[in-house]
C-alpha cells in the first residue's frame, strides 16, 4: 500500500492488472472468477468489445467541452434512458451518490414550490445512498454516519418493507418526498415484499410527494429488468441511477417524470464533467447491450440456477439464517460475522463481497454463463460449510 494514499479504504493486499469478460487476473498471472463486478459496476463483464470500441473510437474524437455546449452523446443517452424507463428528462453526474444529491435538491425545490419551510424526506434504515453529506445523512446505516455530525437536517428514518410507517409520517404534513432502494445492497441485500413500491406509490399520491427510488445498485438489468421497479406497475417521480451505467466508466443519472422534471432551472445545479462526450458514449453503448432480451433472459435464467443451488448446497446449514436475491444480486445472511470469507475465496480464485457484517454479497457479471455459477455455487458453499 502507497505511503502516499490516505487509509478511508483500509489495507488492501491485492492488486489486479487485467480484466477479460467474468475473470479478473493479478499482477502474478493468476486468475479471479469475478462474482462482484466491482461492486455491481462492470455489469457486461471486462473489456467488453463493444464498450472498449466506443471508448476508444469517443477519445480519439472529443474527450470534454463541459456543458456550457450541447453533447450529442448525452442527448441520446437521455433519450435512451427515458425510453426504457418511462421517465421525461435526465440530468447526468459523475457518481450514484451526485445522482442522490440531484434527487434531494429536486426534492428541496419542490418543498419551496409548496412553500413548505422545514421539508422531510422519508429514508430507510439500513439503507445506503452514498457519502457526500447529504446522502450520508440520508443513509440509514450508523456507522456511515458516524464522526460527520453534524449532519443534514430533513431525514426521517423508518423501517425498511413498511409502507404503513411511511404513511404515518406522512400525517405531519411537511413531508416531500420518499426515497427508497428497490432492493438495499450494502444493508445485506434485503428484497421487499413484492407490493412494497406500489403501497409506496399510493401513499406518496395520497399525500402529494414525490417517489424518489435509488436504483444506483439495482438498475442496468441487475435485477432481471433493465430497472427495478419495473417488476411492479408503478412508476417513479424521480430515479437514480449509476454504477452498471457505465460498465466502469464514472456516470450517474438522476432521471425525473411530471412535476419533477421541471424543478431544476438553469443555476440550480450543475456538474463540470457530468455527462461528457467520453462517458456518455461509454454508456449508450453500454446500454445498448444491456437491454437485449438475449442480456435480460441470461441473467434471470442465471439468477434462478444460482440461487436455486445455493439453496440446495446449503440446505441444512445450521449457519444459514437466509438466502435471498433480485435477478444476480444475491444474498447469503449468515448467523455470525463471515468477513474473512473475502480473502478465502480469494485463495480459491473467486472474488466476493461480505456486506452488513454477516452476508456474503454476490454480484457477478451479467454476461455470466452456467458452468461459471456452478464454480460459484460450490466454491461459496464450500466456504460456508467451514464456517461450522
Amino acid at each position: 500500500m502507497s505511503q502516499h494514499l490516505m487509509n478511508n479504504y483500509g489495507e488492501r493486499s491485492h492488486s489486479l492488472n487485467r480484466g477479460e469478460g467474468c475473470y479478473l487476473f493479478d499482477d502474478t498471472g493468476q486468475t479471479y472468477l469475478d462474482a462482484l463486478s466491482g461492486i455491481a459496476v462492470c455489469g457486461l463483464g471486462h473489456c467488453h468489445p463493444q464498450v472498449t470500441q466506443a471508448i476508444t473510437q469517443q477519445a480519439q474524437t472529443l474527450l470534454h467541452t463541459s456543458n456550457l455546449f450541447n453533447i450529442e452523446k448525452q442527448q441520446k443517452l437521455a433519450q435512451a434512458l427515458c425510453d426504457i424507463s418511462g421517465m421525461e428528462k435526465a440530468f447526468f453526474s459523475n457518481s450514484g451518490a451526485e445522482a442522490n444529491e440531484a434527487a434531494i435538491k429536486i426534492s428541496r425545490l419542490y418543498a419551496r414550490k409548496k412553500d413548505i419551510a422545514n421539508p422531510v424526506v422519508i429514508v430507510t434504515e439500513g439503507s445506503f445512498h452514498g457519502r457526500t453529506m447529504a446522502t450520508l445523512s440520508a443513509t440509514g446505516n450508523p456507522k456511515v454516519r458516524q464522526g460527520f455530525a453534524p449532519l443534514v437536517e430533513g431525514f426521517k428514518h423508518v423501517p425498511y418493507n413498511d409502507a404503513a410507517a411511511v404513511a404515518e409520517q406522512c400525517q405531519q404534513g411537511n413531508v416531500v418526498a420518499v426515497l427508497v432502494e428497490p432492493v438495499q445492497g450494502e444493508g445485506g441485500v434485503r428484497v421487499p415484499d413484492a407490493d412494497y413500491l406500489s403501497q409506496l406509490r399510493q401513499v406518496c399520491d395520497q399525500h402529494d410527494c414525490l417517489l424518489m427510488l435509488d436504483e444506483i445498485q439495482t438498475g442496468n438489468a441487475r435485477t432481471g429488468r433493465y430497472f427495478a421497479f419495473q417488476h411492479s406497475d408503478i412508476r417513479p417521480d424521480v430515479l437514480t441511477t449509476a454504477k452498471g451505467l457505465g460498465n466502469g466508466v464514472p456516470i450517474g443519472a438522476c432521471l425525473a417524470s411530471g412535476v419533477a422534471a421541471e424543478l431544476l432551472q438553469a443555476g440550480t445545479h450543475g456538474s463540470t464533467y457530468g455527462g461528457n462526450p467520453l462517458v456518455c458514449a461509454t454508456a449508450l453503448a453500454t446500454v445498448t447491450e444491456l437491454r437485449t432480451d438475449r442480456l435480460l433472459d441470461n441473467v434471470n435464467a442465471r439468477s434462478q440456477q444460482l440461487l436455486e443451488g445455493l439453496k440446495q448446497s446449503l440446505k441444512g446449514c445450521e449457519g444459514v439464517k437466509d438466502i435471498r436475491g433480485k435477478g444476480l444480486m444475491v444474498g447469503i445472511e449468515l448467523n455470525q460475522s463471515c468477513t474473512q470469507l473475502v480473502e478465502q475465496a480469494w485463495q480459491k480464485g473467486l472474488i466476493i463481497n461480505v456486506t452488513a457484517g454477516n452476508t456474503v454479497r454476490l454480484l457477478p457479471p451479467l454476461i455470466i454463463n452456467e458452468a461459471q455459477i456452478e464454480q460459484i455455487i460450490s466454491t461459496v458453499s464450500e466456504l460456508v460449510r467451514g464456517l461450522q
